[in-house]
């Protein structure tokens, strides 16, 4: 099975939901992030420093994807 993300304008996500709904489409509920990740975030972004970051497109190719299968 295929996943995708999509980004929905606010002012169309009422819209698009009720359509999924209509067409049978299966969505993955939201989910809570457990707040003691939250809380390791919040750190890493108060000890990080601007001059050691780098930008998306960068960091992006310095990953490696696996394909889903």
């Amino acid at each position: 099975m295929k996943e995708v993300t999509l980004k929905i304008p606010d002012n169309k996500y009422q819209f698009f939901m009720e359509l999924v709904r209509n067409l049978g489409f299966e969505k993955i509920e939201d989910f809570d992030i457990p707040e003691e990740h939250k809380v390791i975030v919040k750190e890493r972004i108060k000890n990080s420093k601007v001059e050691e970051l780098i930008p998306w497109q960068e960091a992006r190719k310095q990953l490696h994807f696996k394909e889903k299968s």
